[in-house]
């Protein structure tokens, strides 16, 4: 096997341990030990959740920075990123499970108003090009509260305003969008919805049938959010007409709660987000230049096939006949599902620290270490 000389690392973060950037400046210096002359290109990845705004950044992006609500309502302190007229907006930054005080989780009250506030302020910074990235949410609104904060207003039958929450949303009667920001939905900005599911807003594959109990709704929990947000599509196809019919059912609507729905009601495009953060860093012209990838994330698992940030990777490079290893934390693929995804083979931290508390403890030193071994076999 001819060595590389060149390698490209577009990794994720290792949540709870490393984030992307960090895992890039992990392998570098383990592949430096055993192979000093390597040229190394580190470009953290992202695929719309959290970490999407830091991997713009390390791309070239500007961080700017505002207070938003929070998804109980505090004040919190976000960022999103611009290039020239090119916005990224994460989310998660304003709206994530991160971002929930003491980590207590409030699944009827959560609110995506800090979201549209984050987006209002990407607006207001002159973006004209959006990347909304969506992923890691604490929320199960339908993104309502986002719209609430562009401008919407969400009534009940006495013409009350309803409180926060996807749970309030049972009691919707109708939505006033005449104050909704005027720069959304007139064709003046572009907004693309970076996601990595495509689920539908409702019923058993919908947003809070999959994703409400990790955000800890209980099975009844589940039951009110998922007939409050069929209430909540029924009034906003009323309210915005055939453009909104079947949006309900569109890839990417339970994206984050719903917030997906939301975003396309807004006439946002769908889109994997590792494919669109691929082309916000620049990964066509790096990999030109790159005898070899690395790439991964905390757990490689059945979720990764299923259009995380390391298959989006091992295709692209798949496609330009580059070899993909991979690094991660767990490994929970088969040799032929690798193969199949492109990956030529995976080095865990497991196979150093099985301990999986001690491994996430550590996990800075033990990737040094994997990427040694990594440089052993691909690099010496």
């Amino acid at each position: 096997m001819e060595k590389a000389r060149r390698v490209l690392i577009a990794a994720d973060k290792f949540k709870g341990s490393l984030t992307a950037v960090q895992v890039a400046e992990r392998v570098t210096a383990g592949l430096r030990r055993v192979a000093p002359d390597v040229g190394v290109a580190p470009l953290p990845v992202a695929d719309g959740g959290d970490g999407t705004v830091d991997a713009a950044v390390a791309a070239g992006f500007t961080r700017h920075r505002a207070r938003v609500t929070g998804p109980v309502g505090e004040q919190v302190g976000a960022a999103f990123a611009v290039r020239a007229d090119t916005a990224v907006v994460e989310m998660a930054e304003a709206s994530g499970l991160q971002r929930l005080p003491g980590g207590v989780l409030a699944p009827l009250t959560a609110t995506t108003r800090g979201s549209g506030e984050l987006l209002r302020a990407a607006l207001d910074a002159g973006a004209r090009t959006v990347v909304f990235g969506v992923g890691g949410s604490a929320t199960t609104d339908g993104g309502a509260g986002m719209l609430a904060a562009l401008g919407a207003r969400f009534l009940d039958a006495d013409g009350r305003e309803l409180p926060p929450g996807g749970g309030a949303l049972g009691a919707l009667a109708s939505v006033d969008l005449s104050g909704l920001d005027p720069r959304l939905g007139d064709g003046t900005v572009d907004l693309v919805l970076a996601s990595d599911v495509d689920n539908p807003l409702t019923g058993p594959f919908g947003a809070a049938a999959v994703y409400g109990p990790q955000k800890g709704a209980s099975p009844e929990d589940v039951a009110v959010l998922d007939a409050a947000l069929e209430r909540y599509a029924e009034v906003m196809e009323e309210a915005v007409g055939t453009r909104a019919k079947g949006l309900a059912q569109a890839p990417g609507a339970g994206a984050a709660g719903g917030l997906g729905y939301a975003a396309l009601l807004l006439g946002a495009r769908f889109r994997p987000g590792i494919e669109v953060l691929m082309e916000v860093v620049g990964f066509a012209a790096e990999l030109e230049r790159a005898d070899l990838v690395i790439t991964g994330e905390g757990s490689l698992d059945a979720q990764t096939l299923r259009g995380k940030a390391p298959a989006g990777v091992a295709a692209a490079a798949g496609a330009a006949g580059i070899p993909v290893v991979a690094v991660c934390g767990r490994l929970a693929l088969t040799p032929g599902e690798l193969r199949d995804a492109g990956i030529a083979r995976a080095y865990p931290l497991a196979a150093l620290e099985p301990d999986v508390t001690r491994s996430v403890a550590n996990a800075g030193p033990l990737l040094e270490r994997v990427a040694q071994s990594l440089a052993q076999d691909w690099l010496a």
